[in-house]
């Protein structure tokens, strides 16, 4: 089954109401339960859970617009709580696992949370450190474990208990009262640039935003998901609303630190992923490659020429000669096939979005016979608006806009969009509303864009970003971030340049491959510190940033280059969607920057 038109949904119940009505006993999610086990549902099993969850809510106070957080991992009681939340009425806020006890209480608070789901001890830590500064909490539920000491922290099963005293005819009347206007949840923005704001989400919203993408991508029910991306995300969040309107299973990773291991036991057809993930693989694909040398280099190099070739062919529209497909055979069960195996073997597709993507990796993708079809949305706008479709895509464009959604450039360049994907505004922040979206409901997004005759968007920059040099030349850093970020020896770049005469770039190295390289040149050392300042490696990295300079206008080449220590989430260097804090970079190593303009 795929969607092909829309339904006018009056709440998101509904919409998951219908999905398990055609798929009662077909599987709905899977986990691992212990070991390499994996436990899973039906979509019967899911709504049993629903609604049992819904009544404990209810029981605890939840009345319509009542807010509440999970903090947690993305896993299967998160989706749960989510739907059950939604369907009484409920406003769900999620928070990143990552965050720091002091962000978690921002949000908290300024959300006014009746509520927090945690996942395990160590979430429910942060909580417990914060608990005089949110004073509106009633009740902290523990997914896993227990908590001896009072009782404003409850188990699972204590919360589900609760539950027995609401009859199924309270619930449904409570699930009939939720209209297609009501909140149905909050998802604050990553705060790259300052305090995170909370995009107010409409049951509409999500119930249009889904069906949008599905029509799009065309996603079908027999198309197994894969989910590590964490569900604070609205990115990971849709795509999962997306996979239920269709009835399509999902597997939950069991972290972001098992996802090689768990994806090989998954086996999935598809799954979204943020562009990191992808330029990971690629870096370890072509590292790899290079570490062999000698027949095998010369091996993966004929079967990427070869696989290009058959991109441009698809790309084009063209038909692939036999000789080539011949070859293209004899590349894939030498070379391609390792990859497509890595990724268990079965994945026909991909979506990149939250940050742009590499047209090389995408191509590098496409060629190893895995379409990545490159999207763009925003927490504002239910995180989408455009995407690439499966027989029109163009690598390097985020694609035409999805069903029922209007696109236009302004003036000075920036990208606009309406639509009823677009939030309700900013909760308890007006002013910063009317700033973001217009009287007439267009959402301005900050991107700068084109779009061409026939509807396909290519994003040029971000209008805060905009680097203009001394000598008033307007450039774009994330485009030269994106290509100085493909080097296999470098994991993150940072390019500098604002007022000033010429640009430079803070950088942060690979550590498997510079020690590698390491190795080859005999380069003793003592700690990584040490190896990440030696003059070899300074050298290469030079060399690096070089190869990418012969690509670019003189007045966007990167003159000096600075090696520094990764940034993170742990240390307030990139958001939780792995965004650079450049404000916070740039007062951190002030000195180091300066002096590549002394």
């Amino acid at each position: 089954m795929t969607v092909s038109e829309f339904t006018e949904f009056q709440n998101f119940h509904e919409l998951l109401k219908s999905t398990v009505d055609r798929f009662p006993e077909q599987p709905a999610y899977r986990w691992f339960s212990g070991g390499n086990a994996l436990t899973s549902v039906t979509w019967g099993d899911v709504y049993r859970d629903v609604q049992k969850a819904g009544k404990s809510l209810m029981a605890l106070g939840v009345e319509k617009g009542t807010k509440l957080n999970i903090l947690s991992y993305t896993c299967y009681k998160w989706v749960l709580i989510d739907l059950a939340t939604m369907s009484v009425g409920g406003v769900t806020v999620g928070l990143y696992q990552s965050l720091l006890a002091k962000d978690c209480q921002y949000i908290i608070d300024h959300s006014d949370s009746a509520l927090i789901f945690v996942e395990n001890q160590e979430q429910l830590a942060k909580v417990l450190e914060i608990r005089d500064q949110i004073p509106k909490v009633r009740k902290v539920i523990m997914f896993e474990g227990e908590h001896k000491g009072d009782d404003w922290v409850i188990t699972y099963d204590e919360f589900l208990a609760l539950g027995e005293s609401i009859s199924d005819e309270q619930f449904q009347e409570r699930v009939s009262g939720v209209t297609p206007e009501d909140d149905a949840g909050i998802v604050y923005t990553s705060g790259t640039t300052g305090i995170p704001k909370g995009a107010v989400l409409t049951h509409d919203n999500i119930c249009f935003t889904s069906q949008s993408v599905c029509i799009s991508l065309q996603f079908r029910h027999d198309e197994e998901e894969f989910l590590f991306l964490p569900l604070a995300h609205v990115f990971a969040r849709l795509a999962a609303y997306a996979t239920l309107l269709v009835g399509a299973p999902i597997t939950f990773a069991r972290s972001m630190e098992t996802i090689v291991e768990d994806i090989k036991l998954a086996r999935p057809n598809m799954f979204p992923s943020v562009p990191r993930i992808y330029e990971k693989v690629y870096a370890k694909v072509i590292g790899g490659a290079e570490a062999k040398g000698g027949l095998a280099l010369k091996i993966f190099r004929w079967a990427r020429e070869v696989g290009n070739q058959v991109s441009d062919c698809k790309l084009n529209k063209q038909p692939i000669p036999a000789g080539l497909n011949f070859k293209y055979k004899l590349a894939s069960k030498l070379v391609f096939s390792k990859i497509q195996d890595a990724l268990g073997g079965r994945v026909r597709w991909c979506i990149s979005g939250a940050a742009p993507l590499s047209p090389e990796i995408a191509k590098f993708f496409h060629a190893a016979g895995i379409l990545i079809l490159e999207g763009i949305g925003m927490t504002e706008n239910t995180s989408f608006t455009n995407i690439n479709r499966h027989d029109n895509y163009r690598f390097g464009w985020v694609g035409p806009p999805g069903p029922g959604i209007e696109q236009k450039v302004s003036e000075d360049g920036e990208l606009m969009y309406r639509g009823r994907n677009i939030m309700k505004g900013y909760y308890k922040m007006p002013e910063e509303t009317a700033e973001t979206i217009t009287k007439d409901g267009w959402l301005l997004t900050g991107d700068l864009g084109e779009i061409d005759e026939e509807g396909f968007v290519r994003i040029t920059g971000r209008k805060k970003d905009l680097i203009i040099t001394a000598g008033g030349k307007n450039i774009a850093p994330s485009r030269i971030e994106g290509l100085i970020s493909n080097s296999k020896y470098i994991n993150q770049a940072f390019v500098i340049g604002d007022k000033r005469k010429y640009l430079v770039a803070l950088v942060t190295i690979d550590p498997d491959n510079v020690k590698t390289f390491a190795e080859e040149q005999n380069i003793s050392y003592n700690s990584f510190e040490e190896l990440m300042n030696h003059e070899k490696v300074q050298a290469l990295v030079e060399a690096e940033v070089e190869k990418v300079n012969k690509e670019l206008a003189s007045f966007e080449t990167v003159k000096k280059v600075k090696i520094v220590p990764e940034f993170t989430i742990e240390n307030g260097m990139i958001t939780p969607t792995l965004k650079l804090k450049k404000n916070v970079i740039q007062e951190r190593y002030k000195a180091e920057i300066d002096a590549m303009y002394s």
